[in-house]
């Protein structure tokens, strides 16, 4: 096998540019010819070359920009003065510095950078040693330099941004500017519950029947329905992250030891069971959330079945022995055979060989899955995480689960919305949101610190799980098709009450006054010690 060659540049850059995923823009290469070597000190640059639409050049320090045991090369962009406002490139690059009577010896580093307006240059101050430069090296017959001569290939590709964000280092991020949502703050391990709270947030048919909730006559701090219209008031109006205390004291949960109990599927049923009351006028959360679903047991040999038709508000699906959520809803309408030990017992027959099983009678509007990722081990009483990869689409079509009496009028397609996801394991861990506000927006990612713009590849692969990965999809939040213009509909002002927004502008004023005071007095109490 012949050994790789600078020359051969496209394929020596594929041999060693390992593809990052992304797609390709524009890829180029440019060999600089340099003599006289021993010559040179301090900053040299190449000449220009262009790539991507836009200028660049190698810059050297043969004596080092910090250590002058060794050579420094980095790649330059030479376009600050012509470029727009919030110019970045991202590029992933390779130098080479090669031996020009002999390509098959030479040195080379890779990497890739966004290059912004305030980070022009970037590679690499440590590219190679001084003393390999001079001398034929692992019983090769010429050096890297001969004659004071060499050449460095720049090979550089640009990358297309998918999200604008690609590599950014997020100084100085706005989330706000950038994306029009903001984060919430964690009062200390309320990952779970700040998750579930984005996610409904962003559902702006449920955030409208929220601002809608008669509140004139509650009490602060012990009402669950003022509370959330206080967060959802300052999530829609604030620039900056939203605190949750106030939710919390409304649920009673006053200290740091009774809410570190909860996870994000039992504080979302608690915060329905409260609401609902107070919205079982408009019934929003049984027209968003509620399905229907039929528990029976119907016998096999005499002519008997029990069953019961109920609401349910979520699904709770096995990920242990599925691979695709598809597996999953399959394994939840699988029948189960009692018979021998496990035999039915009715009322009139006595104990018989029978079948049980649950049939969906109907999708909401909403559909949330939740995903078991936690089971318990009886055998050495502790809980565990399962990490089993389980895929999941971006459509599917729910028409199939259904019995063929089902009312099939409307279509059962439904479009992937959120996923809340669990990182870590089941004793230290957090919760994170994947959202797409709107039926054609990018992914946004929601966690403690901003929220930023994913694509949906990166939303999948850090939400199957698997081996090695220690994120995981948690809760899947499914909108049909048919209904996501309604769920997710444009917000207004008038959609926020008049009242309401006396009352909690009022209430902010409020809460920087007592703010100030605290301050004030802190300070005399330390001017006084």
């Amino acid at each position: 096998m012949s050994r790789l060659v600078v020359t051969d540049y496209k394929n020596f850059a594929n041999s060693n540019m390992p593809h990052l995923g992304y797609e390709v823009e524009d890829f180029q290469f440019y060999t600089w010819n340099i003599t006289g070597w021993s010559y040179l000190e301090g900053r040299v640059t190449s000449p220009e070359f262009v790539a991507g639409g836009w200028s660049w050049r190698i810059l050297l320090y043969p004596l080092g920009n910090i250590d002058n045991d060794v050579v420094s090369i980095f790649l330059e962009s030479v376009d600050r003065n012509i470029a727009p406002n919030g110019w970045h490139s991202c590029v992933q690059f390779a130098f080479a510095l090669w031996n020009p009577e002999d390509p098959k010896k030479f040195v080379y580093n890779s990497g890739y950078n966004r290059f912004t307006a305030e980070s022009l240059n970037w590679g690499y101050p440590r590219f190679c040693e001084h003393r390999n430069l001079f001398v034929p090296l692992d019983n090769q017959t010429r050096s890297l330099i001969e004659n004071d001569s060499c050449n460095i290939t720049a090979f550089v590709r640009i990358i297309k941004d998918p999200t604008g964000f690609l590599w950014h280092n997020f100084k100085n991020y706005d989330s706000k500017k950038a994306t029009s949502f903001i984060t919430l703050k964690n009062e200390g391990t309320t990952g779970y519950l700040n998750a579930t709270l984005q996610t409904l947030y962003c559902l702006t048919y449920f955030r409208k029947a929220v601002y809608q909730i008669p509140t004139e006559n509650d009490v602060r701090d012990k009402s669950v329905s003022l509370a959330m219209q206080n967060i959802f008031y300052q999530m829609q109006m604030s620039d900056s992250p939203v605190g949750t205390k106030e939710l919390m004291k409304s649920f009673g949960w006053d200290s740091l030891n009774s809410f570190m109990q909860h996870d994000a599927h039992e504080f979302n049923n608690v915060l329905r069971n409260n609401l609902e009351n107070k919205m079982k006028n408009t019934n929003v959360i049984s027209k968003l959330f509620a399905g229907k679903i039929k528990s029976y047991v119907k016998c096999i040999k005499v002519n008997y079945e029990s069953s019961r038709v109920e609401d349910y508000y979520d699904i709770q699906l096995n990920v242990k022995g599925c691979k695709t959520l598809d597996d999953s809803l399959k394994n939840y309408i699988k029948e189960e055979k009692l018979k021998g030990d496990n035999k039915y017992h009715t009322e009139n027959y006595g104990l018989q060989d029978a079948i049980k099983g649950v049939i969906f009678e109907s999708f909401p509007s909403v559909l949330q899955l939740q995903l078991k990722r936690f089971e318990y081990n009886a055998q050495n009483a502790t809980s565990n995480k399962i990490h089993d990869r389980l895929e999941f689409p971006m459509e599917i079509d729910l028409e199939k689960y259904l019995p063929q009496e089902a009312d099939k009028s409307k279509p059962h397609k439904y479009l992937l919305y959120g996923v809340l996801v669990h990182s870590g394991c089941f004793d230290n861990g957090y919760y994170y949101a994947l959202i797409r506000p709107r039926k054609n927006d990018k992914w946004l990612k929601f966690n403690d610190d901003r929220v930023i713009p994913v694509t949906d590849k990166e939303m999948f692969e850090s939400s199957y799980g698997g081996h090695g990965k220690f994120s995981s999809a948690y809760v899947l939040v499914y909108i049909r098709e048919s209904d996501i213009d309604d769920v997710l509909s444009p917000m207004l002002p008038e959609d926020i009450p008049e009242h309401l927004q006396r009352r909690l502008d009022k209430q902010k004023i409020e809460e920087a006054e007592e703010q100030k005071l605290y301050l004030c007095a802190k300070v005399i109490h330390l001017i006084e010690d």
